[in-house]
């Protein structure tokens, strides 16, 4: 027996993946955001350490460990409330957005598409600045999340434009 998914199915389906992930995404974004508005940068500190001191047992000269401990000590109270709210401010309109779309509510689909394209022009101007792989993986997804949007936004108002048989 062969499975054949039609064009139209597996642009649904991909639309459904790719912002599953994205809600996963805005999820940990909010998480991540609340848990730093309770952490000092002396617990951010001992956090680092923690995480390195099995590598740096190995090899105490690792680079990426002692560049984590180093940038760990330069950690304020004022930089983990603007992660903070950085996160917060990424991750709310994500979920927002995510739940809006999952329920079919055809306004979410143009707010989806501000809200990711905001974030790809920022991230359009973070690479021109400080190039690097995985800010080019991100802004790619994120592209092709906003293609998935745009051609799930029309094939649902076809939908509604279509008289009822």
């Amino acid at each position: 027996m062969r499975l054949k998914l039609s064009r139209r199915q597996l642009l649904h389906d991909s639309f459904l993946i790719s912002i599953s992930l994205k809600g996963l995404n805005g999820l940990a974004e909010v998480i991540g955001g609340v848990t730093l508005f309770f952490v000092s940068p002396q617990q951010m500190q001992r956090l680092i350490e923690i995480l390195t001191q099995h590598e740096l047992r190995q090899d105490p000269n690792d680079w990426l460990a002692n560049q984590l401990l180093r940038g760990g000590e330069h950690i304020t109270a004022g930089g983990i409330s603007f992660a903070a709210v950085y996160l917060l401010a990424h991750g709310i309109p994500k979920l927002a957005a995510v739940a809006a779309l999952l329920k079919g509510k055809l306004w979410a689909y143009p707010f989806s598409l501000a809200v990711l394209g905001g974030f790809i022009v920022y991230q359009l101007y973070y690479l021109a600045t400080k190039p690097g792989i995985g800010m080019v993986l991100l802004t790619g997804f994120d592209i092709l999340v906003v293609v998935l949007i745009w051609l799930e936004y029309r094939a649902k108002r076809r939908e509604r434009e279509r008289p009822a048989a």
